[in-house]
This record gives structure tokens, C-alpha cells and sequence, in this order.
């Protein structure tokens, strides 16, 4: 997600709308994408995963009292089971509002999130909300608009929730439909796109899954980008789009890991992504965002697809080395 947010501080966004903010609308301009060959992931593979860099003394796992699995090593510092119906907790959660980023359909609002029977459920639907900035011949997507013919959620912990480091997870379903972007990313808590760091650890658009790394580079709003992806069809199980799946980051002092299922999709080492200015956007705490996007520069044509469409998340979690 080529990544403006609720009321937060404005001193250093180009738009005025906050240092934590997305930026305004942009080209995707990420280089052509490398296939990753991965084996059958209709079984998540269990086998050991080594992990020095993290501290962690093998992948023998604990359970805490709350039932979660403790990898060995690490402890639980936060997550959301989703195990209260209602809205998302306000403690973890704001929501983005409106047109956003990257020209896309949808008009994000707090109603199209909820949480029921221990999932997260954003939900897109096919539903024409009028748009309170429309100005008649602007020449500003976000204002050029009457109306937004979809709506739905972005949720982040901005402000509220944020972790330099770690393993980071979550066990989500995700729509697979034409037109659908789903994705769960993080941001710097620090500096203006893409100089505070993105990392997209799920992605999804056009039929493939990506697992992206992004900092700044000498020309602003510009990103350098390591990024690998993954088409649906070369998985070797018709039915893994109707399955949860786990997504995982392992991030230390030297590198990022990006996972699905268990298979590595990237790796990305800090050294080699640095700014123009030569600091490391990665070496600073990153917030989490978890949004459905529709149409826009990369998610396709959404008028053939079938709503209301959701996106599923059981949980979100992030460990840390004792």
C-alpha cells in the first residue's frame, strides 16, 4: 500500500494533515516484481524455523494464561483476538475517513468494520455515499467526485499502538475478487511517506499476493522498493482463497522477514534500504494498518464483483525477545 488519517499533528505532512498521515494520492512506481516459487501451502508447513537474529532458542512454544502460543524466547506484548462483539476496540483502533490514497473507489468509514463471532469483518459494499468535499471541476480526485459508488473500513493503531521490532502475525481470510485490495501494513511513527518506512506484510491485488518493503529515496514521495510476489494460481490448492491463512513478520536489527503460512516470500536487509540521507526508517517504531481498498491505480475493476465482500481477521499479534 503506497501510503491521510484522522486529526493528528500537521507539522509534517505536505498536505497538512499530519506527520502519521498517508500521502496524497500517488503513481505506483515500483519496479517490476519478482515471482517467488513456493510449494503447496494447502498445509502450512510445521517444520522448525531458525531464527538467530531474533534470540529466539528454537520454535518450542509456550502458552501464556490467555491461550496464545508464545514462541520460545519471546513474549506477547500485544494483540487483539477480536473476541468481543461490537465495534473494534478504540483502545488499538482508529479509523480512516473518506477518499484516501491511490484513486481509489471506496469511501472509508468506521460503520463498515465490526467485530462478531471472534473476527474482525471489514466488509465492502456496492453503496453510493455523497461526498461532503465535492467541488464541481476540481481537478483533485478527492474532490472531483459527487459521489463514492463503494464504501468501507481502513483501521490503524496511529497514536494509540506502535513496536520497533519483533514478530508480528495474523490469521486472516482475505477476498480474492476482482477490484479487491486488501492489505496489512505498517508505518513509521516518524517523518512524511515513504522516508518513515513501509512494510506491507499482506498485499493483495489482480490475483497475486506481495510482500513489500519501502524507504525514501532523493526525489520526495518517491519510494525505493523490495518486493516479491506471489500469483494465487501457482498455489498448488484450488480452495486457498475460501482459507485463513497466517502472514508473519519477523523484523530485527539486521533484516525483515515476510511470511506466509511458514514460507518465506522476502527477505529484506535494513542495511540496504536506507534514506537518501542515509538513516534507516526501520530502526524506529511502526504502527499497523489494516484496510479493504477497491479499484485504484493497482486494484482492478470492481464493477463485476459480488458484495457485500469481507475481509476476515481471527487475530493480530506481536511478540517480542525477552
Amino acid at each position: 500500500m503506497d501510503g491521510p488519517l484522522p486529526a493528528l499533528d500537521t507539522s509534517a505532512r505536505p498536505d497538512g494533515t499530519g506527520p502519521n498521515d498517508l500521502p496524497p494520492a500517488l503513481t505506483d512506481t515500483r519496479p517490476p516484481l519478482p515471482e517467488v516459487s513456493l510449494p503447496d501451502l494447502g498445509r502450512p508447513d510445521t517444520s522448525p524455523l531458525d531464527l538467530p537474529s531474533l534470540d529466539v532458542a528454537g520454535t518450542d512454544t509456550t502458552t501464556a494464561d490467555s491461550g496464545i502460543p508464545i514462541p520460545t524466547g519471546m513474549k506477547l506484548v500485544w494483540s487483539d483476538e477480536f473476541n468481543v462483539d461490537g465495534a473494534p476496540n478504540p483502545a488499538n483502533w482508529k479509523f480512516e475517513q473518506g477518499f484516501t490514497r491511490n484513486e481509489e473507489a471506496q469511501w472509508y468509514q468506521a460503520d463498515n468494520a465490526t467485530v462478531k463471532g471472534g473476527l474482525l469483518i471489514i466488509e465492502a459494499r456496492k453503496e453510493r455515499k455523497a461526498n461532503p468535499n465535492y467541488v464541481a471541476g476540481s481537478s483533485d480526485w478527492k474532490t472531483n467526485r459527487q459521489y463514492a459508488e463503494y464504501t468501507s473500513s481502513s483501521l490503524l493503531t496511529s497514536g494509540l499502538q506502535a513496536w520497533q521490532f519483533g514478530r508480528f502475525e495474523m490469521r486472516a481470510r482475505i477476498p480474492t475478487q476482482a477490484g479487491m485490495w486488501p492489505a496489512w501494513w505498517t508505518l513509521g511513527v516518524a517523518g512524511e511517506w515513504p522516508s518513515n518506512g513501509e512494510i506491507d506484510i499482506m498485499e493483495f491485488y489482480q490475483g497475486k499476493i506481495l510482500a513489500n518493503v519501502a524507504c525514501g529515496t532523493a526525489t520526495r514521495w518517491t519510494a525505493k522498493w523490495d518486493s516479491a510476489t506471489k500469483a494465487l494460481t501457482s498455489f498448488l490448492d484450488t480452495d486457498w482463497a475460501n482459507k485463513f491463512h497466517v502472514w508473519r513478520m519477523d523484523w530485527n536489527t539486521t533484516q525483515i522477514d515476510l511470511y506466509v503460512d511458514d514460507v518465506l516470500l522476502n527477505t529484506t536487509k535494513l542495511a540496504d534500504m536506507l534514506n537518501a540521507d542515509g538513516t534507516s526508517p526501520f530502526r524506529q517504531k511502526h504502527y499497523m494498518l489494516v484496510n479493504l481498498a477497491l479499484g485504484g491505480v493497482n486494484g482492478g475493476d470492481p464493477t463485476k464483483a459480488t458484495f457485500p465482500a469481507r475481509y476476515e481477521v481471527d487475530y493480530l499479534r506481536v511478540f517480542q525477545t525477552l
